[in-house]
């Protein structure tokens, strides 16, 4: 994972540190690169991960991405495949475009799929989840039995910069230096407001785990949600 949040990176690279062996079958490989759908196993046992894919259009979920997301979903609800999903995504691309798309459909369909699905269910993010994101990408609300975040992750209605910007507008057109007080509003927002702890005591999460423990932790959720 990349020390700059805004460097992107492959996201099948985090889910082979994660599986045995790092061994990923991916379905569908090129159709919605930018949402990641494979098989592998955790500690012996067959899993489906699906994530978002940061290296194309930046992870963002569009149409054909949610469509391909939930027709897995459901496959592997139907073959009894737990769900371990790896979210890094500023949310839903917008535009007329996407609208003509059906994105408003197949978003409400990955929806459905998360919710509906009775297997096992893990969530971990990543990196950033916002707007919408935060609940269609297997939320507690949609039914996740557990939910983690690495330390660094941020988990909110937007960005730091975009809330920034409506919310403090005039103090910011009125400041002298608009670009120092920009990224201190930032930094003060994303420390209040969108880190992982503030998420945890929040209830989105359930825990805050270190990148190096995920496999050991989804092992034992994987474990413990299969008695």
């Amino acid at each position: 994972m990349p020390a700059e949040a805004r460097r992107v990176y492959d996201v099948r690279e985090v889910a082979g540190a994660i599986v045995d062996d790092g061994r990923l079958l991916e379905l569908c490989a090129d159709w919605a690169r930018n949402m990641v759908t494979a098989l592998a196993r955790i500690d012996g046992r067959p899993v489906g991960i699906v994530a978002n894919q940061p290296r194309r259009l930046g992870g963002v979920i569009d149409a054909e991405a949610s469509e391909k997301a939930a027709l897995f979903i459901d496959s592997c609800n139907r073959f009894g495949l737990p769900l371990v999903v790896l979210v890094d995504t500023p949310g839903f691309m917008p535009g007329s475009g996407q609208e003509r798309a059906g994105v408003i459909r197949h978003g409400a369909s990955l929806l459905r799929a998360f919710a509906g699905a009775r297997v096992p269910k893990l969530t971990v993010v990543l990196r950033k989840a916002y707007g919408g994101a935060v609940i269609t990408m297997n939320s507690k609300d949609l039914g996740a039995d557990l939910a983690f975040a690495w330390p660094g992750a941020e988990i909110g209605i937007m960005a730091a910069r975009q809330a920034v910007g409506i919310v403090h507008r005039r103090r910011l057109e009125a400041s002298p230096d608009p670009g120092a007080m920009l990224a201190e509003l930032e930094a003060a927002y994303a420390a209040e407001h969108l880190n992982a702890d503030a998420a945890a005591a929040a209830g989105y999460v359930d825990e805050v785990i270190a990148p190096a423990e995920t496999r050991a932790r989804l092992a034992w959720a994987l474990g413990a949600l299969e008695r």
